[in-house]
């Protein structure tokens, strides 16, 4: 019987421990967060942990824009800068080779005296045998004069019958003449030279009126 009564006593002691032990689980329970609190804050996380990336996104962009602006900018300079330089070199070509005809033009203007000499020794030559190898000197001395003239484009201003004019021919004299039309050149008493279209001397003549 008393063994009856402890075993009894046993059981309400456990059914007590496990009544308090299922109220202490209810109450951890109620206090802890309901899942959709808990999705919530999940989101909220999401969103914060992706607004970084959207915010590196643009900046990233932004700065892909800014590159692709400086290239640009970068590209057209060049490009201005590199016309500069062509228009340059060109100018530069075109100057150069203008003062080399300039400084050519004036040193060839001093060789024309010696070439009428020579032409002019060369039309009064003695025919005599003595005087031979002394007019082959002086043919060969003209004839490497003409070369040099040749090579830089020196030309002889046609005068002979053409019609006076002042850029090429300077007037001698005016003379009646019943053969020529009035301003034709009767006679070319200086013959005149020119290079391209720079004129080195002009042509001696006389013209009729």
């Amino acid at each position: 019987m008393r063994r009856k009564h402890k075993n009894m006593k046993d059981k309400e002691t456990t059914n007590e421990e496990q009544a308090a032990e299922e109220t202490e689980n209810s109450e951890l329970n109620d206090k802890l967060r309901p899942d959709d609190v808990i999705d919530a804050d999940v989101r909220e996380i999401d969103v914060s942990t992706d607004a970084p990336e959207t915010s590196d996104e643009e900046s990233l962009e932004e700065q892909v824009k800014r590159l692709q602006t400086e290239s640009e900018e970068y590209l057209d300079g060049w490009q201005r800068a590199r016309a500069e330089f062509a228009n340059f070199k060109k100018r530069t070509k075109r100057e150069n080779e203008h003062a080399r005809e300039r400084i050519a033009g004036e040193i060839i203007t001093h060789f024309l005296g010696v070439k009428d000499d020579i032409e002019r020794a060369l039309s009064r030559v003695p025919e005599t045998d003595d005087s031979q190898e002394w007019i082959l000197g002086i043919e060969l001395i003209q004839q490497k004069l003409q070369a040099l003239f040749d090579a830089e484009g020196v030309e002889l201003i046609d005068a002979e019958g053409e019609r006076f004019d002042p850029t090429f021919h300077e007037a001698v004299s005016f003379e009646e003449s019943d053969d020529h039309e009035e301003g034709l050149i009767i006679e070319i008493t200086q013959p005149g030279y020119k290079m391209g279209e720079r004129v080195l001397r002009p042509a001696m003549v006389r013209v009729a009126k």
